[in-house]
């Protein structure tokens, strides 16, 4: 018997057996064990919210510099940019004219008060006189209506000198408010009139200062509800507190509170201007800066906080978390994501206290297969990802 004859009889008996072989050792194997994914058990915490708005700087207190009286500016008394105090003198307008104004009006009240004296006079004697028939009642009637026209003449000419004194004194030009005076828009020898349409300088007052910012009405309807129904409570005191992030990214320093909500609606844009006030000791905000302000509008009690990773998109972009259910089952649910709270999404309706989150291993499931959960490690999570990220560098 050739030896290739007896290959083919055993080729068979091979075969049989290595298939028998592969067999036990497939059910020694046994089926694969459920994927292990890592979850996070749900609970509801006390949450902080906010909202960030665009805003700008407006001054606490804005004064035009004017003259009131006309003249020639003979000299500047401030620095421009600098800080002036309420009463500080800014312009000295030429006091000649006033000057003469007053001595000429001292003249005019130290006549009318001799004219005055010689009128009361005329009118005692008179007085006298009419008893003794001296003088007749007309002549008397007459010296007492000069006498008080004399006393009345004097009033007049000490309001006068009063004027002059006013406009001598206004001569001096001062700064009405405290705050930071702008540039100068007159030199020295410039002729100024009174209440001329033209500054001659601008005060604003910085400390405090105002920062604007607007806020939709349908946000501000949902926050005056949420907070009349007692879902959102205030901290602190009935004012909300604002925190500011400056132009450059820095936090400013400074916290302020929201003191007024303007009355009407922009019909353009469907916003209402919210106005906050800032301490500024230092200076750093001025007028015009743009700023973002954070509005703390209140604390939620009972806030579901979950990790953004934890929650996904479907194609109509609708929030999708995916829950361990009873018997380690995945099940997916629908969520409505209210907003982001730092690296977590707050989470409105759609996930309850108690429920098994899955963050970690979406690759490996789908809705109704059995898992083996492990609850997630952030230490573990943190340092495998940052070792990743250096990997990957």
């Amino acid at each position: 018997m050739s030896p290739q004859f007896l290959l083919k009889r055993l080729m068979p008996v091979f075969a049989a057996a290595a298939l028998s072989a592969c067999g036990e050792s497939e059910q020694a194997r046994g089926a694969p064990p459920p994927p292990e994914v890592a979850v996070v058990t749900v609970k509801v915490q006390p949450a902080d919210l906010s909202v960030t708005l665009p805003g700008r700087t407006t001054a606490y207190r804005v004064a035009e510099v004017r003259p009131q009286v006309s003249g020639i500016i003979l000299e500047r008394k401030f620095e421009e940019g600098a800080s002036v105090a309420a009463g500080q003198p800014l312009y000295f307008i030429d006091p000649a004219p006033y000057q003469a104004a007053v001595d000429s009006a001292a003249a005019t009240l130290d006549k009318a008060v001799a004219m005055a004296a010689a009128a009361k006079n005329r009118e005692e004697r008179f007085a006298n006189l009419v008893e003794m028939k001296g003088v007749s009642q007309q002549d008397y009637d007459d010296a007492t209506a000069a006498a008080k026209q004399a006393k009345a003449d004097v009033a007049l000419a000490r309001a006068a000198l009063d004027r002059a004194k006013i406009d001598l004194e206004r001569t001096t030009i001062k700064a009405p408010i405290d705050g930071r005076i702008g540039r100068t828009l007159v030199t020295r020898g410039a002729l100024v009139n009174a209440n001329q349409e033209q500054a001659l300088a601008v005060i604003n007052g910085l400390d405090p200062i105002y920062v604007d910012v607007a806020q939709s009405s349908s946000e501000l309807l949902r926050l005056k509800r949420k907070m009349a129904s007692g879902e959102l409570e205030t901290t602190g005191d009935s004012q909300l507190q604002v925190n500011l992030t400056l132009e450059d990214g820095g936090a400013y320093s400074q916290t302020g509170k929201l003191a007024l909500t303007e009355v009407n609606v922009e019909p353009q844009t469907g916003a209402v201007t919210l106005r906050a006030v800032f301490p500024n000791p230092d200076g750093l905000l001025l007028p015009g800066m743009f700023v973002r302000a954070e509005i703390v509008e209140g604390r939620r009690n009972d806030a579901i906080l979950v990790p953004q990773q934890a929650i996904t998109r479907n194609p109509l972009g609708a929030g999708v978390a995916y829950v361990v259910a009873e018997g380690n089952v995945i099940e997916e649910r629908s969520v409505d994501v209210e907003r982001a709270l730092g690296d977590k999404w707050l989470i409105s309706s759609g996930l309850s206290p108690g429920d098994r989150l899955v963050v970690e291993g979406f690759q490996r499931i789908r809705p109704s297969i059995q898992v083996t959960p492990v609850p997630l490690d952030a230490g573990v999570l943190n340092t495998a990802a940052a070792s990743s990220s250096s990997g990957m560098k």
